[in-house]
């Protein structure tokens, strides 16, 4: 497969991004492993001197930046040998490039993916996979955010499909690692942020006027004029819910709802928080 092509596939699943974005200059991963088994040097594809696609605002293009330098900063606390526990989105693909760069040349890593789009893109970008049938526990996992609530460090996570398996793979971690940009940092959890929950099929219509009873506005998660199905074959039921002032309370609540399968309130599972901001990286420490 050319280099070109492999960049391509790559950014089938983040079509808003140039290879510039993703670090990608840097991809030859695999071209790396080309010229030195080769002996010669790698044609790399020319790099895209713009920082994004058609249609992203200079907003969109800083933020992205921010994301990056967060990303880069996370990256760095893998240390040789470690299992390593990818996470899903657009933010938590910037840490899979950054980490794809550090193993071409000679970081040694296996990783758990959380969703079988950023199994591809680790794939795509040579990087090892494993699963829990040989790694029962994960070192140190990356991922990213829709929000962080200031202090607590609880989480709302799931815009991007992926909760379940982000969930199981943060609670088998030894310590999650999440990336974000300041736009992301809130006082409280909530409104305008939706909060997902992850159901079965089966009977969600009735989960939604037991929703509404505790305070939640459910509306079922659509794309191309179908449900929206995660990788565990699961619905998503976004919810309006104002400020949160109880989440671990809430979490409790929706767990205990037959046809729930998870939400997306993630609860004293986050070790560090890294903030892009414009004047450089902050990190927030759990309590």
């Amino acid at each position: 497969m050319q280099i070109r092509e492999e960049v391509a596939l790559i950014l089938q699943g983040f079509p808003r991004y140039s290879e510039n974005e993703f670090g990608f200059s840097a991809i030859s991963c695999r071209a790396a492993k080309q010229c030195r088994a080769g002996g010669g040097s790698a044609m790399l594809p020319p790099v895209f001197h713009r920082a994004a696609v058609n249609g992203m605002s200079q907003t969109d293009i800083d933020r992205d930046q921010l994301k990056r330098l967060a990303a880069d900063r996370a990256v760095a606390e893998i240390r040789d040998g470690m299992v390593v526990g990818l996470g899903s989105g657009t933010t938590a693909a910037f840490a899979v490039a950054a980490l794809a760069r550090r193993v071409s040349t000679g970081l040694r890593v296996t990783c758990i993916a959380t969703s079988e789009k950023t199994a591809n893109l680790a794939r795509q970008l040579s990087l090892p996979l494993t699963d829990f049938q040989r790694h029962r526990t994960i070192d140190l996992t990356i991922d990213g955010a829709d929000e962080v609530e200031r202090g607590t460090l609880s989480l709302v996570k799931g815009l991007g499909g992926a909760l379940l398996r982000e969930k199981i793979v943060a609670v088998a971690s030894r310590r999650l690692i999440i990336i974000v940009d300041e736009t992301k940092i809130a006082e409280r959890l909530g409104d305008p942020v939706l909060l997902p929950v992850e159901v079965i099929p089966f009977g969600h219509e009735a989960l939604i006027p037991r929703l509404e009873k505790i305070g939640l506005a459910p509306r079922l998660r659509m794309e191309g004029g179908r449900p929206f199905v995660t990788d565990g074959g699961h619905y998503i039921l976004d919810c309006r819910c104002g400020e949160i002032s109880d989440a671990e309370a809430l979490e409790q609540r929706l767990a205990q709802m037959v046809g729930v399968v998870e939400s997306g309130l993630f609860i004293k599972l986050a070790a560090t928080v890294i903030i892009g901001r414009p004047q450089g990286i902050e990190m927030m420490q759990a309590r």
